[in-house]
């Protein structure tokens, strides 16, 4: 290769790395550690290459005599590529980029015509647009630019710039080996238009050309840095509440997130019975069945009229909600009162409750008798109901067809008939203390006879019955005393009944000593082998015969009570008259 175009293509790289240096140290050191790929494209691309350019064109040259000479440019030259591109999405960048191509010679010795003087052929700088389009591991893409083109001139002219418009692409491929940062520009296809003015020298007079250049380059493609793509757009839903009953209302939300605001966002609701406008929607559950049911919701974002055209503009979620079956009423029951006598009512309050509060009717019946009522109340009657328990029935109904019973009982007792009342032994008195006077009311009787005194004030229907009794030995003296007087005729003779007698003191003592009327004291001679007085209280109703049998009645028409007289004190007797 001719020590020209090693020099030139030298240069291109050398002053690619000092104009793109900064640039791509500052890029990759705040993207340190990123690697280019399809999904995150490189920030920046630095490409450096090898390059053949094919012109064609002439200059036609006037000579000081007249005579004129064409000069073409048609010889392939070779030389060196080098860009940078900056990206300002994952498919547009600017770039610029500075080429050099010299003229090669057809047989190593001989130049090409236009080859006089040491600074022959191309240097252009542009700058532009490219695009790009990045796949799996290859990345077509497409540029234009436009800048200036340094061409030497022919025949000793001077060295000229003129405007260059470059138009091509060509494809990369970008290996893993080196985590995308490093790639291959399998070939770069360019058309050059450049035009040149060329002043006259002081041997010739200058000419224009007008050159088409065909371009074609491989190298070596730094990428540095990555584009991070906006985020993809995301939708959660939410519903609340998540269980109901049917009739209750139901919200569903969506929530967006990595909207930009600058777009457009719309958002579409799908479901049973579900009606929404923007982020939130209402389901409508009167006439749901009880299940579970779902709720989607949709959004799309972009400029108006183009939603959800690009990737990552669109997201969907869904949520889901419960309608429950309506739950039964629950009762409970109670009759007041509980017990009642034949023909008496009593009243039955029945409390129902719906967990959803819905309408509730009331119903009641009885296994006997008749209960009327429809609302929390009835009444129950007995009339016809036989004595003993009466179940009672209390149902309550929603509107919904759903029931729940609860029970209660009256009982219903028998007619009162009262106890038969008998006769209670009150306390005892004992005489055997006192031989001289063994029917005497002593003083220690007296607290027993107030005792009994009291309970017949307490009980003034009640009436006292007083049984005396005398022991064996007196017994016997009673009869030997009856069986003198019978023998002898002497109905005056004089006979000791000692119980009898005893049960006239004592009654007497009740009458006299502490008021109690004389007819509701009745007194009687027990068979109990005993110098004792037995006192009972006879209530109303009861028969004393009946219940303390084996006493006797005494005559108070022949039996006195004794008066009481201090012990040693001699009764006075008349003196007889002479």
């Amino acid at each position: 290769m001719h020590a020209r175009f090693l020099k030139s293509m030298s240069r291109v790289l050398a002053l690619g790395f000092v104009a793109m240096l900064p640039v791509a140290l500052g890029a990759q050191a705040a993207t340190a550690g990123k690697a280019a790929s399809n999904d995150s494209p490189s920030k920046w691309d630095i490409f450096v290459g090898y390059s053949y350019l094919a012109p064609k064109g002439s200059v036609l040259t006037t000579l000081p005599n007249g005579s004129t000479i064409t000069a073409n440019y048609d010889a392939v030259n070779v030389g060196g590529l080098f860009s940078g591109a900056y990206f300002f999405n994952k498919y547009v960048g600017a770039q610029f980029e500075l080429g050099e191509h010299e003229y090669g010679t057809n047989n190593g010795s001989a130049p090409h015509t236009g080859t006089q003087g040491d600074n022959d052929g191309f240097m252009t700088y542009s700058g532009g647009l490219i695009a790009r389009f990045p796949l799996e591991n290859i990345t077509p893409f497409v540029h234009g630019t436009v800048g200036a083109a340094y061409v030497n001139g022919p025949y000793y002219q001077a060295n000229t710039w003129g405007p260059a418009l470059t138009i091509g692409g060509g494809l990369d491929y970008s290996t893993p080996f080196f985590n995308h940062h490093l790639g291959i520009r399998l070939f770069q296809a360019d058309y050059e238009y450049i035009h040149e003015d060329f002043g006259p020298s002081t041997t010739v007079f200058g000419g224009r050309a007008n050159i088409d250049a065909a371009r074609l380059s491989t190298g070596v493609v730094w990428h540095i840095g990555s584009i991070t793509p906006p985020p993809p757009v995301t939708l959660a839903c939410s519903v609340s509440p998540a269980s109901v009953f049917p009739g209750e209302p139901v919200t569903v939300t969506a929530t967006a997130g990595s909207l930009d605001p600058k777009l457009n966002a719309i958002y579409t609701w799908s479901g049973t019975d579900v009606t929404g406008a923007g982020a939130t929607a209402t389901v409508a559950t009167s006439a749901l069945a009880a299940g579970s049911y779902t709720v989607k919701a949709d959004i799309k974002e972009g400029k108006a009229g183009k939603e959800g055209l690009k990737p990552g503009q669109s997201a969907s979620c869904s949520s889901s909600f419960t309608v429950k079956a309506f739950e039964p009423p629950t009762i409970s029951c109670s009759a007041s009162p509980s017990t009642i006598k034949p023909g008496e009512g009593s009243t039955v309050t029945a409390v129902g409750v719906s967990p959803q509060n819905r309408p509730l009717t009331y119903s009641y019946s009885a296994t006997a008798g008749s209960v009327s009522g429809t609302g929390t109340t009835a009444v129950f009657a007995s009339a016809g109901a036989p004595t003993g328990v009466t179940g009672i029935t209390c149902t309550v109904t929603d509107d919904k067809g759903q029931t729940a019973t609860a029970n209660t009982s009256v009982t219903i007792t028998a007619p009162y008939v009262p106890p038969t009342p008998h006769a209670q032994a009150l306390c005892s008195i004992s005489f055997a203390k006192d031989a001289k006077r063994p029917t005497r009311v002593d003083n220690e009787a007296k607290a027993c006879l107030d005792e009994v005194a009291l309970d017949l004030q307490r009980s003034a229907d009640a009436k006292a019955v007083v049984v005396g009794d005398s022991d064996a030995k007196e017994k016997a003296k009673t009869e030997k005393q009856e069986a003198f007087a019978a023998k002898h005729k002497k109905s005056k003779a004089k006979v000791d009944h000692f119980d009898a007698q005893r049960a006239v003191n004592t009654k007497e003592y009740l009458v006299s000593d502490k008021g109690i009327d004389a007819s509701r004291v009745t007194v009687a001679t027990g068979a109990a082998d005993s110098q004792t007085v037995e006192n009972y209280l006879v209530p109303a109703g009861a028969t004393f015969g009946n219940d303390v049998q084996g006493t006797t009645p005494v005559d108070e028409a022949t039996v006195k009570a004794d008066v009481r007289k201090p012990l040693g004190e001699k009764p006075h007797h008349k003196k007889a008259a002479k």
